[in-house]
């Protein structure tokens, strides 16, 4: 009997021990999960960007009312900035900001409650629309091809200032344009140069991708206004670049004084009007018969223009300025060159004594 309960107690007492030694491990287990647990929950949260919302203007609208403003050349717009709340003393400054070019070249107008200072080629063109006291709008008169861009404006109190951003868009068209003397012969310079001659500006590539969208398909590359040299396809082939995707087609930025390519030029809607003279004339007699009637040989920005804006369509071959020889097709049918996208044909530069074509004059 006595021998059956010191046995008992020794298995009580082990029990007990088991039961200790159980709970230790279970105790132990938990710090080690609820340490896991931390280092993971520590770790996402380091590893989370920061989703914090961007600092709220306290004076100026922001976004503003219209991001985006878009207008022609010739005509006035107005990038809007409006103000919530007025400090005590302020100025309002107005700036382009154009890649490369920095301090107060880059300034169009500042203006306080009592004066108002312009700066360069845009400050002659630019006021306040002041439309009611909150208005700090900017109005920019007679719009021009280099007007496009981005453009700051800024409330200045000295303690807190702040800006917002608005793109102003020239409408327009992209045209490629080639020296008479054959493809790749323009430097960047000559580029540029080609394109006032037309009646244009070199395009950029926001400008260049807009015309791609819209279905332009060139197969020679050509300079763009930040220096690279680009052409835009629509349609793949092994002679354009190889059977890669529809695109814009890069050669990145290239030497602006020894390297030549074609040039892809922007304008706009023009002044003036673009009409047909009908006839077989030489280049010299296309020109006379423009004069005649108060007009001059058209540019072949003159013409890109009228067949942008004005769905100009004309079927028959007409002398330009630079000795080109084009015309416009807004509904492409057969017997107009059996193209089936509308745009404007081209001749070259045929022998300025042919005999052949009529006349494309402007006035």
């Amino acid at each position: 009997m006595n021998f059956l309960i010191g046995h008992l107690s020794s298995c009580s007492q082990l029990c007990r021990s088991w039961k200790s030694e159980l709970t230790n491990v279970i105790m132990n287990c938990a710090v080690v999960l609820l340490l896991t647990l931390s280092c993971f929950t520590w770790s996402a949260a380091a590893d989370t960007p920061s989703t914090a919302a961007p600092k709220k203007l306290k004076y100026l609208i922001d976004p503003p009312v219209y991001a985006e403003v878009a207008g022609r050349r010739g005509d006035n717009v107005t990038l809007l900035c409006i103000l919530r709340t007025k400090p005590t003393h302020y100025k309002v400054k107005w700036t382009k900001l154009e890649p490369g070019h920095m301090g107060t070249e880059n300034i169009i107008m500042i203006s306080n409650a009592d004066a108002f200072k312009p700066y360069g080629r845009l400050g002659l063109r630019a006021s306040l629309r002041k439309a009611h006291i909150m208005d700090a709008s900017l109005l920019l008169r007679r719009l021009e091809l280099e007007d496009g861009g981005t453009y700051r404006c800024e409330l200045v109190n000295g303690i807190e200032d702040e800006s917002v951003f608005l793109t102003l868009r020239v409408e327009g068209v992209v045209f490629p344009y080639q020296s008479k003397n054959g493809r790749y012969r323009f430097t960047f310079l000559e580029a540029k140069e080609a394109c006032a001659e037309q009646d244009g500006t070199l395009a950029t590539y926001k400008q260049l991708f807009r015309a791609w969208t819209d279905g332009l398909d060139w197969c020679n590359a050509g300079w763009l206004l930040d220096g690279t040299v680009q052409y835009p396809i629509i349609h793949p082939r092994p002679i354009c670049g190889a059977e890669l995707f529809s695109g814009i087609r890069s050669y990145g930025p290239k030497d602006k004084h020894h390297d030549r390519f074609d040039a892809f030029c922007f304008t706009s809607q023009t002044s003036g009007s673009v009409f047909y003279k009908s006839g077989s004339f030489s280049f010299e007699q296309a020109g006379r018969a423009c004069k005649h009637q108060g007009a001059e040989l058209a540019l072949v920005g003159h013409l890109y223009a009228a067949w942008h804006f004005q769905n100009y369509d004309q079927c028959d071959g007409g002398w330009l300025r630079d000795g080109s020889v084009r015309f416009p097709i807004s509904n492409p049918r057969r017997r107009c060159g059996g193209i089936p996208e509308a745009g404007v044909r081209s001749f070259g530069f045929p022998n300025k004594t042919t005999h052949l074509y009529g006349a494309y004059c402007y006035r």
